[in-house]
């Protein structure tokens, strides 16, 4: 995420594709520019494996 990211809790990913935006919560893919659709599963794969850590990342990053 970036310094001036606002809610939900979401994190941005990037390949040399392209980039997308996933809600951390509920692991959605919100938003992708040129991400092909096996990096999109990979992601969400990752994010959802892993969400309890990145909600942890975003509240003590935003201190919420």
């Amino acid at each position: 995420f970036y310094s001036n990211d606002h809610r939900p809790p979401h994190v941005h990913v990037r390949s040399a594709d392209g980039e997308a935006r996933f809600t951390i919560e509920d692991v959605d893919c919100i938003e992708k520019k040129g991400l092909k659709s096996k990096d999109i599963f990979l992601a969400e794969s990752i994010i959802e494996e892993n969400k309890e850590i990145f909600l942890a990342r975003w509240n003590e990053f935003f201190k919420q």
